[in-house]
């Protein structure tokens, strides 16, 4: 069953592969808590007061982007798995 053109299921290929390395890269360097992310870090601003308040607001933050960028990794694997197969059935025909 085709419902995607050859160029169409192609270029979803590449893009799913480019995403899962890239997201899984991410994920990585969150879940070591790079200090390189820590402008993309969603900490509230009454955290910013007390250091406790502040290193935990960090932590669950980096847990929680991690989190959010191994889901979407996972996401682009189901994507790259079916514009695999339409890509397959494409070239087969």
């Amino acid at each position: 069953m085709k419902f995607c053109g050859p160029k169409c299921s192609l270029c979803c290929t590449i893009l799913s592969v480019w995403a899962i390395i890239q997201l899984g890269f991410m994920a990585l360097f969150f879940a070591i808590r790079s200090p390189a992310f820590i402008e993309d870090l969603s900490i509230p601003e009454e955290a910013e007061h007390d250091p406790r308040t502040y290193l935990e607001a960090m932590d669950k933050s980096y847990y929680q982007i991690a989190t959010n960028c191994g889901i979407a990794a996972g996401l682009y694997g189901v994507t790259l798995v079916v514009s695999g197969w339409q890509w397959y059935l494409n070239s087969k025909s």
